[in-house]
């Protein structure tokens, strides 16, 4: 068995998953596991919850081993809320709470038959895409199939004991009693980063109601309504032998008796469905958010749940933490503008989103830019890769990087020619997408090594050019000046006039993204009478912030603006004269 680095946490988690696999199942496919509901977009604070299994469980392929990732859709779960800024969705889908997701209608203009499967498809995609090797199981297949059959009747013969380990958890209200069986979920406040995403938020383990009591006493088992479909169901009687059933629903009125022994509208209670799933498949590895660390959590009450009441074992599950948004407060599912792992691969190659989550701990929160920050994560992976290249790299970055790049079944696409993402953004903002311009810019980045055709720099050229155009607003887009500023070229004193007339010169022998660079941070030092390799200086470096503002007000209009030898590339040799008063 191949050994673990110190610092490498998936190759230690392995270890354990395989260790504890043979010890319960030898010989079996390893088993693991992920939840996620399709209560909304599945943003990518949830995506940690795929992310750190496929890691796992990728390791492991890699060793030879056979290995099931399942994932879970809890499409049976009730729909809660509406969320906000989802397109096609309105505030009459309220009407609709309740009631499974999968009998919730698709927003409008959907392909999709309903709610649940509309937010799945944009997710399976996005695994896809990153390599995500995985068996989707539908919730409301299972239960609507009686797949759970004896699960649930097993756990409904056992109810008092449920009862009784759910007691030693549940809080007490404010008056000091305990909350009755099936009182809802108490929710801790924690101190939480603002830009933190709740990724436990929006799956099945956001409501952890632990079942209905009252007269009749306490049930696992939840049963949806047979005239209006909503779960707003009280069991109010139950027979062992027979299996009877009887529940009113507050919502409506409606009331029957059933057998539940063949009735299959309904679900265990989250607390109770959950460790029954881990018995089932016999779950080896599942991870949790950090909400599920607390006592009286679901994780917590479901590793005595399984023990002791399914005969099951709980899985290895590491806590995994937040994952933030660069600029953006903390949210969840039900709220609107959650960016998702689609939104993320717009900008983003596949091989960065997955490093984002391979390089971090799971219990290590960290931070997805969809803002400028994500030029400098751009710059570091492309120095890791160099690093890569020349065999400098510390072990446990270069076993991230392997995973960011490949899984076992193979390498992830990748751009042939990976020049700087900072470069393909401002050659994006400055040419609006135009093709011939910007392979005309591009090509004379590097003349000795000149870019022959745009596919050379895909995809990383096309999530570079739609980062400008989602993520950049308008007014702080690159508009090149058509004309030159007369009033200014004509206020300028002898220094200023000189330092133009200096960088004019210099075009034509520096016309390459490196040549540029020298030529612009050289100016200030001819005037200044240094040698081209002289140290800056406090004074070298104002007089050089100095000569660059006045560069962008002649050519942009503005103070700033991209890099200034991707803007003299991109604005062309002859306008840049031009605008420069030559």
């Amino acid at each position: 068995m191949a050994q673990s680095t110190e610092t490498d946490w998936v190759s230690r988690f392995a270890d354990d998953v395989i260790a504890e696999s043979e010890r319960r199942a030898p010989g079996k496919p390893v088993v693991v596991a992920s939840g996620l509901s399709p209560s909304g977009p599945i943003h990518l604070g949830n995506l940690r919850e795929v992310m750190t299994p496929h890691l796992v469980a990728d390791e492991i392929r890699r060793r030879g081993y056979e290995v099931r990732h399942l994932i879970s859709w809890d499409d049976f779960d009730r729909y809660r809320k509406v969320p906000n800024g989802v397109p096609g969705v309105d505030p009459s889908w309220a009407e609709h709470i309740g009631k499974p997701l999968t009998s919730v209608p698709a927003p409008a203009g959907s392909a999709y038959p309903n709610w649940a499967e509309h937010f799945k498809a944009a997710m399976s995609e996005a695994l896809a895409e990153l390599g995500v090797e995985y068996d989707g199981i539908s919730q409301t297949a299972q239960y609507t199939s009686g797949t759970y059959r004896e699960q649930i009747l097993h756990a409904m013969r056992h109810r008092g004991d449920i009862d009784a380990i759910l007691g030693r958890y549940r809080t007490k209200d404010k008056g000091g009693a305990k909350a009755p069986g099936g009182g809802q979920k108490q929710k801790q406040q924690k101190p939480v980063d603002e830009a933190e995403i709740e990724a436990a938020e929006g799956s099945g383990a956001a409501d952890e109601d632990d079942g209905s009591g009252g007269a009749g006493g306490y049930y696992p088992y939840k049963p949806y309504c047979g005239r209006c479909g909503k779960d707003l169901t009280t069991v109010t009687a139950y027979d062992d032998e027979t299996t009877a059933l009887t529940y009113t629903c507050t919502e409506c009125g409606f009331g029957e008796t059933v057998l539940l022994s063949e009735f299959n509208r309904g679900k265990l209670v989250w607390k109770v469905d959950w460790p029954m799933r881990w018995a089932y498949e016999g779950v080896i590895f599942e991870p949790s958010g950090v909400d599920h660390s607390s006592p009286g959590s679901s994780f917590v009450v479901g590793g005595q749940i399984v023990r002791e009441i399914f005969g099951g074992v709980q899985p290895i599950g590491p806590m995994y933490a937040f994952v933030g948004i660069s600029g953006m407060a903390k949210m969840s599912s039900s709220r609107g503008g959650v960016p998702t792992p689609a939104d993320a691969l717009k900008i983003m190659e596949a091989p960065l989103l997955r490093w984002l989550y391979a390089r971090r701990r799971p219990n290590q929160s960290f931070k997805i830019a969809f803002d400028q920050e994500i030029q400098r994560l751009y710059d570091e992976w492309d120095a890791l890769a160099k690093k890569i290249a020349d065999g400098t790299a510390l072990p446990a970055d270069a076993a991230a990087y392997s995973r960011a790049v490949r899984t076992a079944a193979g390498d992830l696409p990748r751009t042939p020619r990976p020049l700087p993402y900072r470069t393909l953004a401002s050659v994006a903002d400055i040419t609006a997408g135009a093709e011939e311009q910007t392979l005309r810019i591009l090509s004379e980045l590097d003349p000795a090594h000149p870019l022959t055709s745009l596919d050379e720099a895909r995809p990383r050229l096309d999530r570079a050019e739609q980062w400008i155009s989602s993520q950049v607003p308008a007014e702080a887009r690159t508009v090149v000046r058509t004309e030159p500023d007369k009033e200014l070229l004509g206020s300028l004193d002898e220094q200023a006039a000189e330092s133009l007339r200096l960088l004019v010169e210099g075009l034509d022998d520096h016309w390459s993204l490196d040549g540029l660079t020298t030529l612009v941070y050289g100016v200030p030092k001819i005037l200044a009478g240094l040698e081209p390799d002289a140290k800056p200086t406090p004074e070298l470096k104002a007089a050089q912030r100095s000569f660059f503002a006045l560069l962008y007000r002649l050519l942009v209009s503005r103070d700033t603006g991209p890099r200034l030898p991707t803007l003299l590339l991109a604005a062309g040799a002859d306008p840049v004269r031009t605008l420069l008063g030559a």
